[in-house]
């Protein structure tokens, strides 16, 4: 991926609900990748963010770091979230951003040196939802790397 424009025209190719709740990206680079969406795609009966849009939109920005960096290192793999916690803190009613910044380097060295070796590797990786300036949501979620020798 060489610019915004190319992730998310990848992700709305390749994750249609992206498309759908008209995911946007702001930033993308090896540090750090920030999606946003509006509220009229994503809204619940309380004219709010429907929790699973935030939770959407979290999982797509960590997955999109993950996948940048992947890519960048030549990695070519399916890349699959296993299990995630999220965390929401204040109601959203607007626009809002996903942040996911890289893993620390030695996560990202010991998981690449597993899946090297394996063809298979775990990694933790955390985004934020943002509005208006402040948190309004964590996720942590664990995201599984498979080499081609996986189904």
């Amino acid at each position: 991926m060489k610019t915004d424009d190319d992730l998310q025209a990848y992700l709305h190719q390749h994750i249609p609900l992206s498309r759908a709740m008209e995911v946007s990206v702001l930033e993308s680079s090896l540090a750090r990748v920030v999606l946003s969406a509006p509220l009229a795609p994503n809204i619940n009966h309380r004219e709010t963010v429907f929790g699973g849009s935030a939770s959407a939109v979290a999982i797509l920005a960590a997955w999109s770091m993950l996948h940048l960096r992947l890519s960048a290192h030549g990695l070519g793999s399916r890349l699959v979230i296993q299990r995630n916690n999220m965390a929401y803190g204040l109601p959203i009613d607007g626009s809002f951003t996903a942040v996911a910044e890289a893993p620390s380097e030695a996560a990202w060295r010991a998981f690449v040196r597993v899946y090297e070796r394996k063809g298979l590797g775990r990694i933790e990786q955390a985004s934020v939802l943002m509005y208006h300036g402040q948190p309004a949501g964590k996720l942590t979620g664990e995201f599984v790397a498979f080499g081609q020798g996986y189904q």
